[in-house]
């Protein structure tokens, strides 16, 4: 820096402290001061540019951040409210399910033991389940058990906690039945199909029509008497054959019912395993 330079400089900063003094000392320099302050309003606002833009590209970039956090515990809340929710929709179920149950056990007369489906059986020619009751529970060869709306079936096999049902619907499956209307006995057997049972040996002459309820007749001594088994879907009088062709809809919801009732009855005589089975 030149001699002249350095007197330059020296001079303006003299020339800066006179003014800071006397604006410190009079008030005549006021209207000075504010004409000069829109002079270097430009200059100012200038000079805070890139603090200004820095600021608003940490900000901008801080709340990005926090938006995608905060978006990422919404999505994380949003998955548990609907997993809880699907939860309660199935406890709901299960409660209604229940609700039914208490309101069938306290139509049946006999004592009953509430047990539940833990397996169903993977083969496709069989019907039968897994239920979490056993010889430990009085669980014995040959009870009958029910759902909320009619007879499932009977136990066949008996371990100390568990227990294995044979369901009305299988085809190795006979129970004797009547009609509730009037009392006409039939054989309903298992077709293997879990909608649906077919009534053997019917005469053509019956007085069984669509819509009639079978019951268990008690006959036999394995299944007591009075229970819902099925209602009749169709009547089919076939020429040149002796015995008509009917078919019915099981009363029990042999796919879907959990909760069962294992019934302690005089009427349900303790038998054999080998003797449970249909002989064809």
């Amino acid at each position: 820096m030149s001699p002249f330079q350095r007197q330059r400089v020296l001079g303006i900063v003299v020339l800066a402290l006179v003014l800071m003094w006397l604006d410190s000392r009079v008030t005549w320099l006021e209207p000075v001061r504010y004409i000069t302050g829109f002079v270097l309003a430009p200059a100012q606002q200038t000079a805070m540019i890139p603090g200004a833009i820095g600021n608003w590209y940490s900000e901008s970039s801080t709340t990005r951040q926090e938006l995608l956090a905060e978006n990422k515990q919404l999505k994380a809340r949003t998955l548990v409210l609907e997993t809880r929710s699907q939860r309660l929709a199935a406890l709901e179920a299960e409660n209604i399910e229940l609700r039914e149950l208490l309101s069938a056990s306290e139509q049946v007369d006999d004592r009953v033991l509430v047990t539940s489906v833990i397996a169903v059986d993977p083969d496709p020619f069989t019907q039968q389940i897994l239920i979490n009751k056993g010889g430990e529970d009085g669980v014995f060869i040959g009870q009958p058990v029910l759902d909320a709306y009619g007879l499932l079936g009977q136990v066949i096999d008996v371990a100390p906690y568990t227990s294995r049902v044979l369901m009305i619907a299988d085809s190795n499956h006979a129970i004797p039945v009547q009609v509730n209307r009037n009392g006409v006995r039939a054989i309903a057997v298992g077709t293997g199909a879990l909608d649906e049972l077919e009534l053997i040996y019917v005469p053509n002459t019956a007085d069984i029509i669509k819509g009639d309820l079978l019951v268990s007749s008690g006959l036999g001594g394995r299944y007591p008497r009075g229970y819902p088994v099925a209602t009749v879907s169709s009547v089919e009088n076939i020429p040149g054959k002796s015995f008509a062709q009917v078919t019915a809809e099981p009363s029990a919801r042999l796919d879907r019912s959990r909760h069962l009732l294992l019934v302690f009855s005089q009427g349900a005589a303790k038998v054999p395993a080998t003797e449970i089975w249909k002989e064809h």
